[in-house]
C-alpha cells in the first residue's frame, strides 16, 4: 500500500526544479484537500504553493465553497486564486466534458516554463476512467488511463495520488480532522462517470474487492505498449510525413500494412492535436480515400476535421472553409493578415519589386475573381493563374485561399508563388519579396523520428 505522507507529494516533485511554482487544483473536496494539506506539510514546498479554486458557476454553493477554499488556504499558509469559467456546453459537448474542458484550458494558461500542476485523482478515479474508455470501445492510449504526470501548457501536471486508494484519502482526512464541502452533483447518477462510482463499482467491488488495484495495473501495461507502439508510430511516419504543408505522402502511406497505416494516421491526427478517429472513420479513409483514383478528390470529414487527398498527397484541413481579407496594405506595415492561419510579409531581397516602386504605388490585396493573368520574367506569353496552379501541384481548395497583390490596381503578385515580370527587378538591398506565411500554431512536442 502506498504510504499517503508528505513523502509521496515530495516523491512526485523530485523531477521537477526545486523553484517551480506549484499550483494545487482545490475544489474543496475531501480529495484536493487531503492534497493541498499533505503538500502544505512540506515546509520547503510552502511558500511556492498556490491552491487554485475553479468557479464553474454551475452550482448555487459554488461561491460558498469558493470562501471555504480561501479560509483553508490562509490557515494552511499557502495562496490562493479563484479562476471564473464559462462551463455551459457547446454542441455535441456533454456536461462533464464542458466542464472538464473548461477547467484544464484555464488551468494550462495559469502555467508559465517548469510550473507545476497537482490535481487530485486517486486509483479509484483511474478504475473509472479507464471503464469508461472499455465501455465506449477505446484502444491503448483511452485503457492507459491517466498518466502520473504528463507536459501540460508550459508547465507539467503531476497526479500525486494516482497510486492511493480512496479509503485511504478518507481515512488521513478524518484523522487529520479535515473539513471539506459535498457538491450534491456527485450524487447525481445521470452522469456517466457518477453511475459508475455510486451504482456499478460498489457492486463489482463487493466481488472482486481489489479491483481498483489491479485494473491500474493493467491500465500499466497498456501505458507501456502504447509507448513502444508509439514510438515506433513516429518512425514508420518520419518517411511518410511531409514537414512544409503536414501532409502525409499517400505512395509511401500504401506501403504499410493497414494495421501500421492506421498507427501512423493517429499519430500524425495526435501531432496536429485534433481528436483521435474512429474505427470506421480509419476504415473510411482507407477504402473511400486512399484507395481512390490518383486523380479523384474524395473527402472523409468529422465536427473537427476533413481528411481528403490532392494527387498523392493526404491533407487534413479544418472543417469550414476560411475567409480571405483584402484591402489597402499600407506601407509601414510589414505583414497583412489574411485570416487565422496566414499572413503575407514583404522581406528585404535582391531580386523582387522595386522599393521605391512599392513605396510609391497603392498597394492592395485581393482575392481571386477568376480569369486573372500574369507575364512571369524569363517565360513567353500570358499564363491563366488556374493553369499556372495545375502547374505548382497546389490543391484547389488552397487557390481560392491565395492572396493578389495589386500596384496602382495591376496585379503584381500572386501570393508568394509569382511575380508579375513588369514589377520585377534586381538590385542589391533594394528589392522587396513578397511570402506567403502561416501564423503559428503550439503543438505538443510529438516526435517524427529519422
Amino acid at each position: 500500500m502506498v504510504g499517503l505522507t508528505p513523502e509521496l507529494i515530495i516523491a512526485a516533485l523530485a523531477p521537477t526544479p526545486r523553484t517551480a511554482r506549484l499550483v494545487i487544483g482545490y475544489s474543496g473536496g475531501v480529495d484536493s484537500h487531503v492534497l493541498l494539506h499533505l503538500a502544505a506539510a512540506v515546509p520547503l514546498l510552502r511558500e511556492r504553493i498556490t491552491a487554485v479554486y475553479v468557479h464553474h458557476g454551475l452550482q448555487a454553493q459554488a461561491g460558498q465553497w469558493a470562501a471555504h477554499c480561501q479560509q483553508t488556504a490562509a490557515h494552511l499558509a499557502v495562496g490562493f486564486q479563484v479562476l471564473h469559467v464559462n462551463a455551459q456546453p457547446q454542441p455535441g459537448e456533454s456536461p462533464e466534458e464542458a466542464a472538464r474542458n473548461a477547467r484544464y484550458t484555464a488551468l494550462k494558461a495559469l502555467l508559465a516554463k517548469d510550473d507545476v500542476l497537482m490535481v487530485a485523482q486517486h486509483r479509484e478515479d483511474q478504475l473509472e476512467t479507464v471503464l469508461l474508455q472499455l465501455f465506449r470501445g477505446g484502444g491503448l492510449r483511452g485503457l492507459s488511463g491517466m498518466p502520473e504526470r504528463m507536459a501540460f501548457g508550459e508547465g507539467v501536471l503531476v497526479r500525486p495520488l494516482l497510486a492511493v486508494a480512496k479509503q485511504a484519502i478518507a481515512d488521513y482526512a478524518r484523522g487529520h480532522g479535515l473539513v471539506w464541502v459535498e457538491d450534491p452533483s456527485n450524487q447525481h447518477s445521470d452522469y456517466d462517470r457518477n453511475f459508475l462510482r455510486n451504482e456499478i463499482v460498489p457492486l463489482v467491488k463487493r466481488r472482486w474487492p481489489a479491483l481498483d488495484k489491479t485494473v491500474a495495473r493493467s491500465a500499466g501495461h497498456c501505458a507501456e505498449a502504447e509507448a513502444v507502439l508509439s514510438d515506433l508510430a513516429g518512425r514508420l511516419a518520419a518517411p511518410v510525413f511531409n514537414p512544409a504543408d503536414q501532409t502525409l505522402t499517400i505512395s509511401r502511406l500504401l506501403a504499410y500494412s493497414e494495421a501500421e497505416q492506421k498507427w501512423v494516421i493517429r499519430h500524425w491526427l495526435q501531432y496536429l492535436q485534433l481528436k483521435m478517429p474512429s474505427q470506421n472513420l480509419l476504415a473510411r479513409l482507407q477504402t473511400e480515400v486512399l484507395a481512390a483514383r490518383p486523380d479523384a478528390s474524395p473527402v472523409v470529414a468529422t465536427a473537427d476535421y476533413c481528411l481528403r487527398r490532392y494527387q498523392d498527397k493526404l491533407y487534413c484541413l479544418p472543417p469550414h472553409s476560411l475567409s480571405l481579407a483584402t484591402g489597402v496594405w499600407p506601407h509601414d506595415q510589414a505583414a497583412f493578415v489574411l485570416n487565422a492561419r496566414q499572413c503575407l510579409q514583404c522581406v528585404p531581397a535582391s531580386t523582387g519589386i522595386a522599393l521605391t516602386v512599392w513605396q510609391q504605388s497603392c498597394v492592395e490585396v485581393r482575392a481571386r475573381q477568376g480569369g486573372e493573368k500574369i507575364r512571369l520574367p524569363h517565360r513567353q506569353g500570358r499564363h491563366s493563374l488556374k493553369k499556372l496552379f495545375q502547374e505548382a501541384g497546389i490543391p484547389p481548395w488552397e487557390r481560392e485561399l491565395v492572396p493578389l497583390v495589386y500596384l496602382d490596381g495591376q496585379l503584381a503578385a500572386v501570393g508568394g508563388y509569382w511575380l508579375a515580370a513588369e514589377f520585377y527587378c534586381q538590385s542589391e538591398n533594394a528589392c522587396l519579396r513578397i511570402c506567403l506565411s502561416k501564423l503559428p500554431k503550439a503543438h505538443d512536442e510529438m516526435a517524427f523520428v529519422d
